[in-house]
């Protein structure tokens, strides 16, 4: 009979995910068990194309669940609830001046006087105002000179307004898939020996459910992209990306935390001093062209996110609607970031006692975490900002299911909350929803936990396994003194 190697051994010059995951190994069992010594492998199913296939099917199967919004066009709000479709980019086109190619950031007066400013950081608008120049290019260039002497509003209903929609979501939908597909081969690349670490991103139900409702995506590939230039001692790479991220979304930034921790307890000061004005740099040169035509609109993603309360997902709307009190944005700006940079200090305090250097992928991890679960507002696509760093900070399927699992509660609960099939009788507000909340932040609680206990009791290496190579696993990943790792 065969000897199976040591459970997170190198087989191909890579751990195999069924010698290393214990969820993975009992799946294993039905076709065959965990991989061989002997096998051979193949040449062409190499781990970086499987997972891209993974990642095709898997976002595919989210374009296909959107498809009764997209047969309706996003104009029924009992479909877009009832099936969970919903996407903010077909209300956008029409509400922010994407349908008229009108310039984010214009001043017009007569621009500004018949949309509302786009709420969003530069890189989003940016994407959203060139999709909109491809999508008048793929439906024939439409007379706008007509289209703006009409009411705005109107447009959302027309055919015209109609086809344009579908194309403005259906090219952006192309492009989102290719992101994902970019991501996934970002993080297989991060650790060369753990390629199927990025697995948990590849087939997430999460990034089925999320990866159409907003730009996230954007964003999130720019998080890989840093995670995978760091890997390479790349900082300057790695502060453009970071900087570039934040110029998309705000989390990115929270990359610095992690790398200031690192660069502190290597004393890399040259590099974190690289990283940090590179940042800087990128993120200023993406702003300038939004903050020169248009100040004022650029400012409205800050005012908007100062004066904005308590919103879906956070437990500050949980508080509000439990005590029947509202709560003012300024007192839930100071509580929320007191919180948060509590939650920093705690995280700079276990990186600095942990016993070797954590990585930044699990740094990363803990204080975007901490930041969403003190956030104002936690919106269903937020998952998506800790997909690739829980992916490479935790790759354990177990607990990768357990969180995911408590995403994919919420994620309903919040479509059936707002299409009110959640409501009680006596008409009351909807316990189930909150329940939905404190289910998905316990889900990430624990995730948190477990990353926490992995920084602070990493697992030692095996014989002839440098520290690196034992990052996926944990001193209570460990099998019992006298089993054989196959056992457990």
């Amino acid at each position: 009979m065969e000897q199976r190697p040591d459970r997170a051994g190198p087989v191909h010059g890579h751990v195999h995910p069924t010698l290393d995951d214990p969820v993975v190994a009992a799946l294993s069992e039905s076709v065959g068990g965990p991989m061989g010594t002997r096998s051979a492998g193949s040449r062409w199913w190499s781990p970086l194309r499987v997972l891209l296939l993974l990642t095709a099917l898997c976002f595919a199967a989210g374009m296909v669940q959107k498809s009764g919004c997209y047969a309706d066009t996003w104009a029924s709000e009992d479909v877009r609830y009832s099936q969970m479709c919903y996407s903010d980019l077909p209300y956008l086109y029409t509400g922010r001046g994407m349908s008229e190619l009108a310039w984010p950031y214009s001043e017009d007066e007569a621009v500004r006087s018949r949309f509302t400013v786009m709420e969003y950081p530069v890189g989003i608008s940016y994407v959203a105002w060139a999709a909109s120049w491809a999508t008048h290019w793929a439906v024939g260039s439409p007379d706008l000179a007509e289209r703006r002497s009409q009411e705005p509003g109107a447009f959302f209903g027309t055919d015209q307004g109609r086809q344009e929609v579908r194309a403005f979501v259906g090219l952006q939908a192309v492009a989102f898939g290719l992101l994902a597909l970019l991501t996934v081969g970002l993080l297989a690349g991060v650790d060369r020996r753990r390629p199927w670490d990025a697995a948990a991103f590849a087939v997430s139900p999460m990034l089925a459910l999320t990866g159409l409702i907003n730009w996230d995506l954007l964003a999130v590939v720019l998080v890989a992209g840093a995670l995978w230039a760091w890997s390479r001692d790349r900082p300057v790479l790695t502060g453009v990306l970071i900087g570039l991220g934040t110029a998309t979304k705000l989390y990115p930034l929270f990359l610095l935390g992690g790398i200031l921790i690192i660069c502190v307890r290597r004393r890399k000061w040259l590099e974190l001093g690289l990283v940090v004005a590179a940042t800087a740099v990128a993120w200023v040169l993406a702003n300038a062209p939004a903050y020169v035509t248009g100040s004022e609109p650029w400012g409205v993603f800050w005012s908007f996110n100062s004066e904005r309360g308590a919103d879906l997902g956070s437990l500050w709307l949980v508080a509000q609607q439990a005590t029947g009190e509202a709560i003012a944005a300024s007192t839930i700006n100071d509580w929320s970031w007191a919180f948060f940079a509590a939650w920093c200090l705690g995280v700079l305090v276990v990186g600095l006692k942990a016993p070797s250097t954590p990585r930044l992928a699990q740094l990363a991890f803990l204080v975007v975490a901490g930041f969403l679960v003190v956030n104002k507002v936690y919106s269903p696509q937020y998952v998506l900002w800790l997909l690739p760093l829980a992916a490479l900070a935790r790759p354990r399927w177990r607990d990768q299911l357990i969180w995911q699992g408590s995403e994919l509660i919420y994620f309903a609960a919040v479509w059936w909350y707002l299409g009110g099939f959640l409501a009680p009788a006596a008409g009351d507000q909807a316990g189930f929803y909150w329940a939905a909340i404190l289910i998905r932040l316990a889900g990430e609680v624990y995730l948190v936990a477990l990353v926490t206990r992995d920084v602070l009791r990493p697992a030692p290496p095996r014989s002839g396994e440098t520290a690196t190579e034992s990052h996926g696993r944990t001193v209570a990943d460990l099998p019992a003194p006298g089993l054989p790792a196959s056992g457990r």
